[in-house]
């Protein structure tokens, strides 16, 4: 007993049958379970690509509706450091996290952030980005916060790992939530980590002078949106 003899051929043993019973259940569940990713897979990509034509939609709209509209969005970018700083408008800079000139961040257009900005106003410039901005900077410099580290953004699992229970599972969720200031825009802006930019050529020359004055700081309204500086290139 405990030994079956193959037909025309040795003895098995039954531990060896028990062996390759269990080999041929594993490889049954292992390929079940790739059967069950690539359908997640595909279902994930018609959901994204579904969304990514309703988003197309809705930004055309917003696009068409901006001048009437007041804008949500901002993006401020640090460019000078902490000669001179008073300790508040220091610790203003932190809260934003902006703690390196070239850091940028996005924020929402409210009475508590309008009163920070003219706070900082002397230390920072600041605009209202469109949607290729803000797609460029997220998919080209985007990083999040995972598990308090640093991580580029180069799959949307991150994104879903992150974001999954507010309904965010993928970039173009990402990108959404931000540019419209959406309802988990809070979540979605604290998962990104502070943009590092780089300095344009030549540097800043006038980032004393307020935009108005012919300078770099300050407010430039919806001219910021083509964040030219923001790539090392000249203005």
């Amino acid at each position: 007993m405990g030994e079956e003899e193959v037909k025309g051929g040795p003895v098995v043993p039954e531990s060896v049958l028990k062996k390759q019973k269990r080999n041929e259940e594993w490889a049954l569940a292992k390929k079940q379970e790739l059967e069950a990713a690539k359908k997640k897979r595909v279902e994930s990509l018609k959901l994204i690509y579904c969304r990514a034509k309703l988003y197309a939609k809705e930004y055309d709209e917003q696009q068409k509706e901006l001048i009437r509209l007041k804008p949500k969005l901002l993006f401020i970018i640090r460019i000078r450091g902490i000669n001179a700083m008073h300790p508040k408008t220091r610790k203003i800079l932190q809260l934003l996290l902006l703690r390196q000139i070239f850091n940028g961040v996005f924020l929402k257009v409210n009475k508590a952030t309008v009163n920070m900005l003219h706070r900082v106003e002397p230390y920072v410039t600041y605009g209202y980005p469109n949607l290729k901005s803000v797609k460029e900077l997220i998919y080209k410099r985007g990083y999040g916060k995972l598990n308090k580290q640093r991580i580029a953004l180069t799959d949307n699992s991150i994104v879903e790992q992150a974001l999954g229970k507010q309904g965010i599972i993928c970039m173009e969720d990402l990108t959404h939530e931000i540019m419209t200031v959406g309802p988990h825009f809070k979540e979605a802006n604290n998962f990104l980590w502070p943009f590092k930019l780089k300095a344009p050529l030549g540097g800043l020359k006038k980032k004393r002078n307020h935009y108005v004055e012919g300078g770099d700081a300050g407010n430039e309204g919806l001219e910021l949106a083509s964040l030219k500086r923001l790539d090392g290139k000249e203005r």
